[in-house]
């Protein structure tokens, strides 16, 4: 098998070639033409952080610690779920309005004259029905499905549709020109329509290295898809500033209440010292005990300043020991001298803050959320730790200013026993006033702190009109559909000729059939396609100019390379392996080719239990059966003439007998053979299918010439090695083959009038 013999069985399949692409084009047109077009929307923003943005100096340490992102978390939020989820919310993304355009829907969306709300409706309810506009007052809605029901509803008011409510508000679309047009509005389950947008979202980081980011996504709308970048981002920025503003409000929080605690106990210092100076009447400290006051003040203040720590990291003990205050985050900025602890504490914030919201998008079950609440659990730990090692070393610190403050008031030993109440008195006012101070500072610095909080993403390229649809791309479609209109009956076409094991022409022959191929019999589809007539099939006559008859003038010709020993050939039989091999056919055109060229022809019916040949003569009283069985009779009684141009004299079967293959052994037979070859140039006869009954082999013993007819495209492949077996064990007398029903594609020759001649013989 070439390539030119592929082409060539692939190009007479042509009309089913042409069937399957006017198919599959037609598919595909009509694919695109109910296809709804996808539009492509992109936004592009810049995520900022304190290292791509100028902050004033001075603000620098607030800015870092509570503007502080990271380009790949921020990635990952814009791809949750849950923002998603509340975009879609924000502009009822969940409700369609569809229109028809032909074959294909359209999206109106916010061109649509009225939106629908569902009031009570759970988010993840769906209905679907048809809203016609009456007048610009009222409109009809239709229910769809079998149980389907026709409302009418007032614009601005809410209606029962079965069991679900709904409220149909008009748009500045609403003009007469929507009178009586259909639109199609379907509520979607909010979780699908999120999963739907979420599949159709994208995000790009533009260069490994840079923080602006890129968002696409694609949808039936474009305004919708457009909207959607834009709320998107204005929904982040504002979850963002949330977020950040968390710790600080925290924070505000905790100081506002040490504020109210530490104030009340300063107005009881106070108080008491003021008490105590009007009931003692004392006055100012004598200047000889000025030196002894100095060294106590100055260990004094520095006890102080070491009480202000203490209480401040005792304070941040008991927030973190608070089991009310577990879940809570840790007081950031608080002033505590130990930097370690500070960075800690926003260490542990930042990482809760992370925590939630990968609760928020999954549940704290999440194999990462458990990893971080140890994290958090450990963190913590550490940061109770640390404190409690601060406060071990202000307590060692302040033992020893009081130690100090001692030896320097033993030395002041003279100073009346009221003095000194007086002066432990106004230490406590002046601790407990540092202290509040110091507060009230750090609650500025937090305000502060929480005004400065920035949204996370810079809009730089919003969502804009864009091009035309992207899908569906209609030349695309319809190359593929006329490819796989090309490609199907291609296989098809294929695997049949790849699996076909029949033979189908003398290629098939060649290496396994010795025997000579005398010639190859085209098959005319016009003669299959017509009901045979009473006279048989159609003969090709000698003087006609067509292949098929070129094809019988070769088999006449080829015929004559096989006289043995210089006897012609006058006695040719033929047999086949099966009946329908097409040997009445080449007989009788055969016998018309052999009298064109002017020779006597006889023809023998000697399948007497068929009596296939015998149907395409007239009826006569007697035949092969009755010479056989009836030594009366002679050839002339059984012998019918024709005509001499296109029907020969024969021999007829005769009536059907008992015992064929008994009458076939009569020499009687051999007797009118040797009669007939001194009447005519030819005897042809027509046998029965060799292999099924005796009476082939055994009526054989007369022949000078077998032909063996092989009807293309119903013997295997399979089948040859018998025929060589026939005739390699000669079981048949001098056996050539004809090849029948050849289609044209497969004859070996020229073109009209030309083809393969046998060039030799036995």
């Amino acid at each position: 098998m070439n390539l030119i013999d592929v082409f060539s069985f692939l190009a007479s399949k042509w009309k089913w070639f042409l069937l399957s692409v006017l198919v599959f084009g037609s598919a595909a047109w009509l694919y695109y033409a109910r296809k709804p077009f996808v539009y492509f929307r992109s936004a592009t923003v810049i995520i900022k952080d304190p290292s791509n943005k100028t902050t004033t100096a001075g603000f620098d340490r607030y800015d870092n610690y509570i503007n502080k992102v990271n380009v790949a978390n921020e990635i990952l939020q814009f791809r949750s779920k849950r923002l998603m989820r509340e975009v879609v919310q924000r502009m009822h993304g969940d409700v369609d309005y569809l229109i028809e355009d032909g074959l294909r829907h359209i999206e109106l969306y916010t061109k649509a004259p009225v939106t629908v709300s569902f009031p009570g409706m759970s988010p993840n309810g769906a209905v679907q029905f048809k809203l016609k506009m009456l007048n610009l007052k009222e409109a009809q809605i239709t229910t769809l499905g079998d149980a389907g029901k026709t409302y009418k509803v007032q614009l601005r008011d809410t209606t029962a549709i079965g069991n679900f409510k709904i409220a149909v508000t008009p748009t500045n679309f609403l003009n007469k020109s929507w009178i009586g047009q259909e639109i199609t509005v379907r509520k979607n389950p909010l979780e699908s329509v999120v999963s739907y947008y979420s599949g159709n979202f994208a995000i790009r980081q533009e260069e490994d290295e840079s923080s602006i980011l890129t968002l696409a996504l694609r949808d039936f709308s474009p305004e919708r898809a457009e909207e959607l970048l834009n709320t998107m981002i204005n929904v982040y920025n504002e979850e963002a500033i949330e977020d950040k503003n968390q710790v600080a409000i925290n924070t505000a929080n905790f100081i506002n209440e040490r504020l109210i605690i530490i104030e009340k106990d300063l107005g009881v210092v106070e108080s008491d010292l003021e008490t105590f100076k009007s009931s003692n009447q004392l006055m100012d400290v004598s200047s000889t005990a000025g030196m002894y006051m100095s060294e106590s003040q100055k260990y004094g203040a520095d006890g102080m300043e070491l009480e202000t720590q203490l209480r401040l990291a005792q304070y941040i003990k008991e927030y973190l020991i608070d089991p009310a205050k577990e879940t809570d985050l840790i007081p950031a900025n608080t002033g505590l001298s130990d930097a370690s602890v500070e960075s800690q504490i926003n260490t542990y914030n930042e990482l809760k803050l992370r925590r939630d919201k990968l609760i928020d998008d999954s549940s704290d079950k999440n194999p990462v959320v458990e990893e971080m609440n140890n994290s958090l659990r450990a963190m913590k730990q550490n940061i109770v730790r640390a404190v409690d090692n601060l406060i071990v070393s202000l307590n060692v610190r302040r033992r020893d200013a009081l130690s100090r403050e001692t030896r320097a008031q033993v030395r002041f030993s003279s100073i009346p026993k009221k003095e000194r109440k007086m002066l432990s008195i106004e230490r406590q006012q002046k601790i407990k006033e540092s202290l509040y101070m110091f507060l009230l500072n750090r609650r500025e610095e937090n305000a502060l702190t929480q005004a400065m909080a920035d949204n996370n993403a810079r809009l730089i390229d919003e969502a804009d009109k864009g091009s035309g649809p992207i899908a569906p791309v209609r030349n695309r479609i319809l190359i593929l559909g006329l490819l796989a209109g090309i490609a199907l009956p291609g296989v098809a076409c294929l695997l049949i000729l790849f699996l076909d094991t029949r033979v189908h022409g003398r290629k098939d022959l060649e290496g396994v059939v010795t025997a000579p191929l005398l010639g190859e019999i085209p098959l005319d589809k016009k003669l299959a396609k017509k009901k045979k007539t009473v006279h048989g099939p159609r003969l090709f006559l000698d003087k006609q100019d067509d292949i098929i008859a070129e094809a019988f003038r070769i088999l006449r010709t080829n015929m004559a390379f096989m006289a043995k020993k210089g006897v012609p050939v006058k006695v040719i039989t033929f047999t086949s392996f099966r009946e329908g091999a097409g040997k009445t056919f080449i007989l009788r055109n055969l016998a018309v080719s052999l009298m064109a060229a002017k020779k006597k022809v006889v023809v023998l019916d000697l399948d007497i239990r068929k009596r296939t040949l015998s149907r395409h003569f007239a009826k006569h009283p007697y035949g092969m059966t009755n010479y056989l069985s009836d030594a009366s009779i002679r050839l002339e009684d059984i012998l019918v003439k024709g005509n001499g141009v296109d029907i020969p004299d024969a021999i007829l079967a005769g009536p059907v007998a008992p015992n064929p293959a008994e009458l076939l052994l009569e020499n009687r037979l051999d007797e009118l053979i040797e009669e007939l070859k001194t009447m005519y140039d030819y005897v042809i006869v027509d046998n029965v299918p060799i292999g099924i009954i005796a009476d082939a082999s055994i009526a054989n013993r007369v022949a000078d010439l077998t032909l063996f007819v092989v009807r293309a495209g119903s013997v295997d492949r399979r089948l040859l090695p018998e025929i060589e077996d026939l005739y390699e064990n000669k079981k048949l007398n001098n056996m050539a083959v004809v090849l029948n029903a050849v289609e044209h594609r497969t004859v070996y020759g020229y073109g009209y009038g030309y083809s393969y001649q046998y060039k030799g013989g036995e």
